[in-house]
């Protein structure tokens, strides 16, 4: 043989050998596209709605509402007008001649709800009830084999099973109608391995049950396990089959490497089908190696480590598309809950798609995997063939740790034994809000709930839904306080907010509207498109697994912080750390302020431990106003970003507010008014009450006045009087405990700047606000650039997620969770230093002197739900500054019952004298500038 014929000849060969080697494993050919990003246009016939009657395309997989047909119906809508219009499929195949001889199974990996199929005319099975489970038929022999097939599938939205109704299509959610996973044939030879269990525990003990169809007596089994790069992993172990169809496999593999949220580590298993000496059917499975235990009255231990759930729940949903998604949503979903510093995710309330529980084993987070039920369940038989389809289709997920079965009330106790008997890793099987199995998963429990229940007794409380969001309420709003707590109670797993994003429908009836259905659907940390939310950072920085104990920064600072390390297997020194000086410019931000890196050397800090963490600062520091520090994990993800005031308020406004001039501060009186110029800026104060009437330069009036109103103490400012203070005018108001017990001062320097001082008492022992309150009008705002915490507005129970620096935020009329600009423009905001407002007009700053100063910029729409919690609470007037600002509430609790920072303010102030009284000092510059 020449050598051009041996290549030849060899090309061929392993040509051959290739194609053998496919055709020993199981093959697929979609008949539908892949996903939501790539579909495959079918036939369709819609039966009601918008584009009925008529034999029209439909994208293969999606839901047909979001396609311009049908009706769509949030959850709580009455049965009576309910959509229950049915969809019509046709699509036309070729089946290669190949497959001929072999089993050939049609897949659905998912419609809605009810769906009878035929191929080519003839029935391929039972009608399938129920939604979000895959299920398939054997459609070998009513294939034509080379030519030309006809698959027809007619899907009810509405399920002739009163029970699914029940478990699916009656809940807080929208419902929808459709072919929304895949289709395609799975091909396998006529001996083959139908279905692989495993369990794969942290002492590296392997067990896998191996379902076999076809295969004969004597034929034989072997496995070997491989790191998913394709090195062999231990030595290959085989079984010989007898007449049972399962057989069991077990193998021990020395050291592995565990998956875990934090090292999610990966192996791939392939089983090999043998007879008479050939390989006649291949398939690999995707595995890792965990161990999952429940201690009762102790908690959860993943590989022998107690775990605190850092977790979300997650409907299978985007705007555009429905309940039809794709991998790359799935990706990015699950980086985004990584970002979060998330460790876990809730399948809410049903099961997902396959790839999404790729991502959580690859990106590693825990999954509680839901049968469907929301406040119904299915009937037992019905139940009984979902359960089994959840079961087969997730079971090999390691990120899959839970069942749930049902979700509050929505349980049917009969099939509880199924998952025991099914699930050869025998994971818990939860019963979402209710104390069942040892786990009390109540939702949303107030902060102090419980006399001999929940955080007061002896189950391991972990609530599958807390802090019910609502627009800007809940999710981060109250999370300290309960983290806090859950974090120090040994019989706390943790728990998952309610939910991750806004569920956000693309209205095809109504020009392409966003429709959260009312209140039912803004529930999210994020929009619908996934917008940051301001809960989005707070979660961010509480979830963080790095956690900083308070430290200010004051004399004999020696850059040393203390920290926790709240990973279960991370030492901190595998994370980086750095650290920046800022200071900012004097100039109300027009510079680039002046930045200096520093090194941090990361400490070694083993998991569940505290230390320190040293910040090498050079000698000058002091001269920065702003320390910040980054932490960032071994994968190169910022967990968060903390920040620090070096400079305090009082330092900054030395350098801005200029009060020596060269020019004299003139008075005039009139029988109102106090009228005041210097420098070309002109001010009039009212002689009866000292509130500023009116605001004026060289350019014209800026309409700031009205101020300052008490919130919510007596603006009872009375005898003013005048005088000199150096070059400076001074007008202020005399104490008198009977009637005036609050006093104004206001200073007026010869630059033109004013300053305002205001010695107040709040008013009531427990207050929304504490501060006062001017008017300015709204329509004439364009921006604010500010020194502060931001750029996300805060409440009194949410604090966390913000980081001081120089911003700029334009207008917005936001509401969070209405209209998705953000951050959102009005609210209170944080840590003041100096506020410059640019209008229409004429800008205009004001600088605090005092730490812990808000301001707070006009109203956001109110808004309110049928229980009266989310009530947001405002002062009155257009623009405050105040010094204790209100909380929010959320969909289930008012702001009281979300923890300690969710109550009022409290101020004691039973001997109302100067020295007792709170005390506010701002500077104003109407110069124009």
């Amino acid at each position: 043989m020449t050598p051009a014929r041996f290549y030849t000849f060899l090309i061929c060969l392993l040509a051959f050998a290739a194609q053998q080697a496919s055709a020993q494993d199981t093959q697929r050919m979609y008949l539908s596209g892949t996903g939501s990003d790539h579909t495959v246009k079918w036939q369709f016939y819609c039966t009601a709605g918008p584009n009925s009657g008529k034999w029209t395309t439909i994208p293969v997989p999606s839901n047909w509402e979001l396609q311009g047909f049908g009706k769509y119906d949030y959850g709580w809508a009455k049965d009576t007008v309910r959509g229950k219009e049915k969809g019509l499929y046709k699509y036309e195949f070729k089946v290669p001649a190949a497959y001929k001889g072999k089993v050939v199974q049609l897949v659905f990996e998912g419609a809605m709800t009810d769906v009878d199929v035929k191929i080519n005319g003839k029935p391929a099975g039972p009608t399938h009830q129920g939604a979000y489970y895959a299920f398939k038929y054997d459609v070998s022999s009513l294939l034509k084999y080379g030519g030309a097939n006809v698959l027809e599938a007619t899907v009810a939205k509405h399920s002739a099973n009163k029970s699914v109704n029940e478990a699916e299509r009656k809940g807080d959610f929208w419902i929808f109608g459709g072919i929304f996973r895949p289709v395609y044939l799975q091909v396998l030879p006529v001996q083959h391995i139908s279905r692989i269990s495993l369990d794969a525990q942290a002492n590296g003990e392997f067990r896998s049950n191996v379902y076999l169809k076809g295969a004969p007596a004597g034929s034989t089994v072997s496995a070997q396990i491989f790191t998913t790069s394709g090195q062999k992993v231990g030595s290959a172990f085989m079984s010989k089959t007898t007449t049972d169809s399962v057989i069991t496999m077990q193998t021990k593999v020395a050291s592995p490497k565990l998956w875990s949220p934090e090292e999610p580590n990966l192996y791939k298993v392939e089983f090999s089908l043998t007879q008479n000496g050939k390989v006649v059917h291949t398939i690999t499975k995707r595995f890792g190696f965990r161990t999952v235990e429940v201690k009762q009255r102790d908690g959860v231990y993943v590989n022998g480590y107690k775990i605190k759930f850092k977790g979300v729940n997650r409907h299978s949903f985007w705007p555009t598309t429905g309940r039809a998604l794709n991998k790359t949503r799935s990706i990015e979903d699950v980086k985004m809950m990584k970002d979060l510093n998330m460790n876990a995710v809730r399948m809410s309330h049903y099961p997902p798609d396959d790839h999404f529980l790729d991502v959580c084993d690859s990106l590693g987070l825990f999954v509680m995997d839901e049968l469907a039920g929301w406040h119904g369940h299915y009937d037992t038989p019905t139940g009984t063939k979902l359960a089994k389809a959840l079961i087969e289709h997730d079971e090999n997920h390691p990120s899959v740790v839970f069942w749930i079965n049902g979700n509050e009330g929505g349980h049917n106790y009969e099939l509880d034994p199924l998952f025991r008997k099914l699930d050869m890793q025998k994971r818990p099987v939860i019963h979402a809000w209710e104390d069942f199995g040892g786990f009390d998963t109540q939702h949303y429990r107030d902060y102090n709930y419980g006399i001999g229940s929940y955080n007061h007794g002896h189950s391991i409380v972990m609530p599958t839904e807390f802090l019910h969001g609502l627009y800007d309420g809940g999710s981060g709003a109250g999370l300290e306080d309960y983290w806090t707590m859950m974090w120090n109670d040994p019989l706390s797993a943790g728990g998952f907010l309610w939910d991750f994003a806004d569920e956000g429908v693309v209205r095809t009836d109504k020009n392409g509207m966003v429709d959260t259905d009312g209140n039912q659907a803004a529930d999210g940390i994020v929009g619908p498109y996934h917008e940051k939310e301001g809960s989005y950072f707070t979660v961010k920085e509480i979830w963080a697994p790095v956690f900083f104990e308070r430290r200010e920064i004051a004399s004999g600072f020696d850059g040393v912080f203390h920290i926790e390390n709240r990973y279960n297997i991370t030492n901190l020194n595998q994370c980086k750390f750095t650290g920046k000086l800022v200071r900012v410019s004097d100039t109300y931000g027009k510079a680039k302020p002046a930045e200096l890196d520093l090194a941090i050397a990361s400490p070694n800090i083993e998991p569940m431990k505290k230390g320190d963490l040293k910040v090498n600062l050079p000698s000058d520091f002091k001269s920065y106003d702003l320390l910040y520090i980054t932490a960032i994990d071994r994968y190169g993800h910022e967990l968060f970003t903390w920040s620090w005031p070096i400079a305090r308020p009082e330092k900054v406004a030395r350098k801005l507010v200029v009060k020596d001039g060269k020019g004299n501060v003139k008075v005039e009186q009139t029988d109102s008014l106090y009228q005041v110029s210097a420098n070309g800026i002109k001010l009039s104060f009212s002689k009866t009450t000292g509130l500023l009437r009116e605001v004026e330069n060289a350019k014209g009036k800026i309409p700031f006045t009205n101020g300052p109103i008490l919130q919510e103490g007596e603006t009872n400012f009375k005898n003013f009087t005048q005088k000199m203070d150096g070059k400076a005018v001074v007008i202020e108001s005399t104490f008198d405990k009977k009637s005036a017990f609050n006093t104004l001062q206001w200073t007026i320097y010869p630059t033109g700047w004013v300053k305002m001082k205001v010695r107040y008492f709040p008013g009531d022992y427990f207050t929304n606000f504490v501060g006062v309150n001017f008017s300015f009008p709204e329509k004439t705002v364009k921006s604010v650039e500010y020194m502060g915490s931001g750029p996300y507005r805060v409440w009194k129970n949410r604090m966390k997620g913000t980081k001081l620096g120089v911003w700029k935020k334009d207008y917005n009329d936001t509401e969070t969770g209405e209209k998705w600009v953000y951050p959102e423009f009005k609210g209170y905001h944080a840590n003041m230093y100096w506020l410059k407002f640019n209008t229409t007009g004429q800008p205009f700053t004001v600088v605090a002197e005092d730490e812990d100063t808000f301001f707070r910029l006009f109203s956001p729409k109110p808004h309110d739900d049928q229980w009266h919690n989310y009530v947001i609470k405002f002062p009155s007037g257009d623009i405050s500054f105040m010094q204790g600002i209100s909380a929010i509430g959320n969909k289930t609790l008012g702001a009281e019952d979300t923890g300690p920072a969710g109550m009022k303010n409290i101020y004691y102030d039973y001997d109302k004298t100067p020295m007792r009284a709170k005390e506010l000092n701002l500077y104003f510059d109407f110069s124009g500038r």
